[in-house]
């Protein structure tokens, strides 16, 4: 009887664990090599314009940070954001910043929470809203912050920015860095995958 009792809590329990892993919204995560998906999607700038990661893709490839204004681990990396995207900019390689938090529109993750945050961080890059977590869900992508590196031909490097997330001074592999580095002299970056550490993308559920 116990037994039984048992089993009956076990499935409904694995039914629960499933049902939200099913609502998650999230596909698998993009494989290397993989064309940049939904790329034709518009998605509403700080700037107010409409672009799509096509509109942001270069020649030379498109970096994508699924990033928001709230994340502790964010705000840990913003220097390192800054940088990084600024130099993309620079170089002539495409960038864009992505915010999926689609839970937090009403909260510090809403559009005009985005503009204020762009202007006091003086990005330089786009920053785009991604209503209902399409794009999160299209590539996979779990965590903030997380990113994507494109060449001309796909996905050469996916994950952390690099292996220290809490101390940029202490890190020891600076994966992202080296993998736009490589990307710019048409080279395969070292290192193509890293795991990403970070707050969950907060979907709708």
């Amino acid at each position: 009887m116990k037994k039984g009792f048992f089993a009956i809590v076990l499935l409904v329990v694995c039914g629960f664990l499933l049902s939200f892993i099913n609502t998650s919204g999230a596909g698998p995560e993009l494989g290397l090599n993989a064309a940049v998906p939904m790329a034709d999607m518009k998605m509403k700038d700080v700037s107010g314009k409409e672009l799509s990661l096509n509109d942001a893709k270069t020649a030379k490839g498109l970096l994508v940070i699924f990033s928001c204004n709230t994340c502790p681990y964010v705000k840990l990396s913003e220097t390192r954001i800054k940088e990084i995207t600024d130099n993309c900019v620079k170089q002539g390689l495409g960038c864009i910043i992505v915010n999926s938090n689609e839970a937090q529109r009403a909260e510090d993750d809403s559009f005009d929470e985005m503009v204020k945050y762009y202007q006091a961080q003086k990005l330089t890059c786009p920053y785009v809203v991604d209503q209902g977590s399409k794009l999160a869900d299209a590539f996979g992508a779990t965590r903030t912050p997380q990113c994507f590196l494109f060449n001309a031909k796909g996905l050469v490097y996916k994950g952390a920015i690099d292996d220290n997330v809490k101390d940029a001074a202490q890190a020891k592999e600076h994966f992202l860095k080296d993998a736009i580095d490589a990307v710019l002299k048409g080279a395969t970056p070292k290192t193509q995958e890293s795991k990403s550490i970070g707050c969950t993308i907060k979907r709708v559920e």
